[in-house]
């Protein structure tokens, strides 16, 4: 890959989901490090007045808990974790709204399950929150909702979840500050012969291999989970990079096409990634019937699909399924993921978005299928 074309990954990146490990927000475990966090805001804040879209998905709520409540180790217990997590949440996100509002930019505090995007309807609701944030121009700050998860349901580690974060979102590129300048074909601690990895593809089955070991005691992640996340965040057509979370300006620096850290390249497009996860998708819950005009704009013109539209609903179906869109002819033409239920959609079908709230008692998508979440099958 030229440098030119490693270079523009994130040049070009509008829509960035930012990592931040729990070594890094807390200075070794020592406390939140408010000069730290502050550095990075300012970065944030510069990005946002540059016209990008900026997510960040911060470690530290544990770990702050530990300082607080003065416990020197790691607790194992899930209910300790759980009211460690409950004390330095409080702190973490009063951190990072002080330190955005310095820079004129709002904050809004995320926490997040796995549940909230295994579930479609939960998913697609933690999606258009996170749109809408991002479309206000307010930066999102998520973390694991350690409070309430168990062990069976527990992301692991942040790293995964700014995986997820990217896939939600539809991100162009991740970004994971960690205490490591990126990845080495080998730990350089203990192999001198180890060389550093500038760029490689997202996926590749060598780099695990590179970065097996484990993480630090403060956290609960190593290279080997970012390494994964690259992966995870590429199926949707995002790559990712692993930089030193000290480095001077890492984030301005990296958007203007600097070479820092490894860069990991997905090799799928975005759009791509997304419709042919839909497109792929077999159970479908039910289908709409459109008009022909409704057809031109979905098939000719690539709209979304509006309730006024439709002409019939059939099946039973929840916000978030996927459902079919069928010409007058029973033909399908496109299937996406429903906004509406299916009881929902026959109460707004041939209804102007103005109507919904008298016919619904609120507000919701003016779409039934919004372009993103739809995909041409004829």
């Amino acid at each position: 890959m030229s440098d030119t074309t490693s270079s523009s990954v994130l040049r070009n990146a509008k829509r960035i989901v930012v990592k931040v490990g729990s070594s890094l927000v807390t200075n070794e475990g020592r406390g939140l490090d408010f000069n730290a966090i502050g550095e990075w805001c300012t970065q944030l804040a510069a990005l946002v007045k540059d016209g990008r879209e900026v997510i960040m998905v911060s470690s530290g709520a544990i770990a702050e808990g530990m300082k607080r409540l003065g416990w020197a180790n790691r607790p194992k217990a899930i209910h300790e974790l759980q009211a460690a997590a409950a004390v330095g949440q409080m702190g973490l996100i009063q951190a990072y709204e002080t330190k955005l509002r310095e820079n004129g930019i709002g904050s809004a505090q995320v926490l997040l399950t796995h549940a909230d995007l295994a579930d479609r309807e939960r998913y697609l609701n933690a999606r258009s929150t996170l749109l809408t944030l991002l479309q206000l121009g307010v930066v999102p700050v998520i973390n694991e909702n350690d409070t309430v998860v168990i062990d069976e349901i527990k992301f692991g580690d942040n790293d995964t979840l700014g995986s997820l974060v990217a896939n939600l979102v539809e991100a162009d590129a991740l970004i994971i500050l960690t205490d490591q300048r990126g990845l080495y074909t080998a730990d350089p601690r203990k192999n001198p012969d180890a060389k550093f990895v500038d760029v490689a593809k997202a996926g590749d089955p060598a780099l695990e291999a590179m970065a097996g070991g484990v993480g630090s005691s403060i956290g609960s992640g190593g290279m080997i989970t970012k390494i994964l996340a690259a992966k995870r965040a590429a199926g949707s057509g995002a790559s990712t990079v692993i930089a030193w979370g000290r480095e001077p300006q890492a984030l301005i620096r990296l958007t203007q096409g600097e070479a820092i850290g490894t860069l990991l390249v997905a090799q799928t497009q975005k759009n791509q990634a997304r419709k042919q996860w839909i497109a792929d998708h077999l159970q479908m819950r039910g289908s709409v019937t459109v008009d022909a005009g409704a057809v031109s704009k979905v098939r000719d013109e690539g709209k979304s699909l509006l309730p006024i539209g439709m002409t019939a609903v059939q099946g039973e179906f929840s916000r978030g399924d996927v459902i079919a869109v069928r010409d007058a002819e029973g033909v399908e033409i496109a299937r996406g993921l429903a906004n509406y239920s299916s009881s929902e959609a026959r109460l707004i079908c041939r209804k102007a978005s103005s109507e919904f709230e008298k016919l619904l008692g609120y507000t919701g998508e003016a779409e039934m299928l919004h372009r993103t979440n739809l995909v041409l099958t004829r």
